[in-house]
């Protein structure tokens, strides 16, 4: 039997928490989500409390006023506390884990739920939830730290893992070493010399200081300014027009072990 598939409490208190994920899901994602026959997307792992699939339904209702959202939980006291939040049929609760309850979404996020396995659970669980899928669909992993100021995540579909993007507060940003915390699970324990995702936070970490000066324009310049000398040291990063967001494709990051 597998272990439950959960997450840590998000709780009322701090709602938006995953804002910079479902923002960056509607943009990446929004044609095709507006293309879906069927659009359904499942939120797994939502916790003791439904706050964040609350939110993403909101969100993707202004890309998909049909859109349906439902969020998963292993636990049925948790599914039966979200009944409360429910507004069928376009937002709703069930029992389900990686296998995503048998349904067939177009997207499927899951954040900070692997974060409670073990590594070698990952290309099980990533083949699980992509398995899932409708064609053509995707899934979001990733892990945020509990005010939902850090944030990493990596995009899968049916090829395997597609992209890694990290996104932060800026205002509260210290340096992009602190993503090392949050990396998701299939990197955390590769975050050390000789692996690329490594010198990638390395690389973003002494952008950082080099931009320095920019702080006196503001945190948002010193930020543009860091993605702008870790694109010009070589490395792919993807154009994005959200600030505090850095994307690369998965093959930058890739780890033979």
């Amino acid at each position: 039997m597998s272990r439950p598939v959960g997450r840590p409490t998000r709780g009322t208190t701090a709602p938006n928490r995953l804002r910079r994920v479902d923002r960056f899901i509607a943009a990446r994602f929004g044609p095709l989500l507006r293309s879906a026959e069927d659009p359904l997307v499942v939120d797994l792992g939502y916790g003791e409390h439904p706050v964040t699939t609350v939110e993403l339904y909101r969100r993707l209702c202004a890309v998909r006023p049909d859109v349906r959202v439902v969020g998963l939980e292993i636990d049925p006291a948790r599914v039966a506390l979200a009944a409360a939040s429910a507004e069928p049929p376009g937002l709703t609760f069930a029992r389900g884990g990686f296998e995503l309850a048998g349904l067939r979404p177009v997207l499927a996020r899951a954040m900070n739920v692997l974060r409670q396995y073990d590594e070698s659970d990952v290309d099980s669980a990533w083949a699980a939830m992509v398995g899932a899928l409708a064609a053509d669909g995707a899934v979001v992993e990733g892990t945020c730290d509990e005010p939902g100021r850090l944030a990493s995540w990596i995009c899968l579909d049916r090829d395997g893992p597609q992209t890694l993007t990290f996104a932060a507060r800026l205002s509260t940003l210290d340096g992009p070493a602190v993503f090392a915390e949050r990396l998701p699970k299939a990197l955390i324990h590769h975050n050390v010399p000789g692996h690329p995702v490594h010198d990638l936070l390395r690389a973003l970490d002494s952008a950082w200081a080099a931009a320095a000066p920019y702080a006196s324009f503001g945190v948002r310049q010193r930020w543009l300014r860091a993605v702008r000398l870790v694109k010009d040291a070589g490395w792919p990063v993807a154009d994005t027009r959200r600030l505090g967001e850095l994307t690369v494709p998965w093959d930058a990051v890739r780890t033979s072990s």
